[in-house]
């Protein structure tokens, strides 16, 4: 079976579950599962649930983890629903998520999320009724800009979105390539394709994928499983951030409002700690292998 993907970070994944030795693990984002397998290997007492919304992805991993198939179970949906069903399992012992588009969606040239698409998708459940499409050919002037500043953090945002609002109402964007072409002749960028920053917004809004951490992060807290070990992958700092913040949040001892003088709460809320108080990143040997894993920032918590 041809293994068209390298998971990242995929050392510093293992170091953090390789002390568990029953209950299980439950892989979020599963992919082609690289993560997954790789746990499987290292934690044979362990048994998994892997969660993916996308069927291709599910199909690859079925086929490619049958070896263990008395040790697997695959679920499909959005990460943080499954994820909030899973509350009357008592021994979850740990939960990965890697967050982002996976090498499958990026590498089909169907699925609309690469710059040389020839359609304009970028669904990670290809289920879902709203596609990239309907972002780019039907959002008004007003939300292109809010997106594009929120979720693309690009500087001109409003010079892009106004570009884009002007073009498609001579003719519609039909495919990924023709916006990502319309992007380069309008803006350059001296290390990322123009359109990256458009792409990563537009795709953040199709899949609402911030949303789907922030519940994700939520439905993690009444898992309530003793010393619970969270590793979550973020590939941009919108979605670093919230996890950065979430961490800190579980952590604090005082949960009292800013501003309040004297600590009213009992200063002894800590629902664990952070084991990584920097984000773990790709060493220089695994970024010249893997490109993608350049931009991945790992965070661990656990929880007591």
């Amino acid at each position: 079976m041809q293994i068209p993907h390298i998971p990242v970070l995929l050392t510093e994944v293992l170091e953090q579950f390789k002390d568990i030795d029953d209950g299980y693990i439950v892989d979020c984002t599963v992919g082609y599962g690289g993560h997954s397998e790789a746990l499987l290997k290292q934690n044979p007492n362990v048994k998994l649930i892997c969660i993916d919304q996308d069927d291709e992805a599910l199909s690859f991993s079925k086929k490619r983890l049958s070896p263990y198939h008395d040790r697997v179970e695959f679920k499909k949906g959005r990460f943080s629903d499954v994820v909030g069903e899973l509350k009357e399992i008592k021994n979850i012992k740990g939960v990965l998520a890697d967050i982002g588009v996976s090498s499958l969606q990026l590498d089909k040239l169907d699925r609309g999320f690469s710059f040389n698409s020839q359609t304009l998708d970028m669904r990670m459940n290809p289920q879902n009724p709203k596609s990239a499409y309907d972002v780019i050919n039907s959002y008004s002037l007003s939300d292109l800009e809010r997106i594009l500043k929120e979720y693309g953090e690009v500087r001109a945002y409003k010079k892009m979105a106004s570009l884009i609002v002007n073009q498609r109402a001579k003719k519609p964007f039909e495919s990924a390539k023709e916006l990502a072409d319309f992007i380069a002749k309008n803006f350059s960028h001296p290390k990322l394709h123009p359109a990256t920053l458009l792409f990563q917004a537009v795709r953040i809004e199709v899949n609402d994928e911030l949303e789907e951490l922030k519940k994700l992060l939520e439905n993690l807290k009444i898992l309530n499983s003793f010393k619970l070990s969270v590793a979550i992958i973020t590939f941009h700092s919108l979605e670093d951030k919230i996890v950065k913040d979430v961490f800190k949040k579980w952590s604090s001892d005082c949960i009292c409002p800013k501003g309040v003088m004297r600590c009213e709460c009992g200063n002894n809320n800590s629902l664990g700690k952070i084991i990584t108080r920097k984000p773990i990143v790709a060493t220089r040997e695994e970024i010249d292998k893997n490109p993608r894993s350049r931009s991945s920032k790992l965070r661990v918590f656990r929880f007591y």
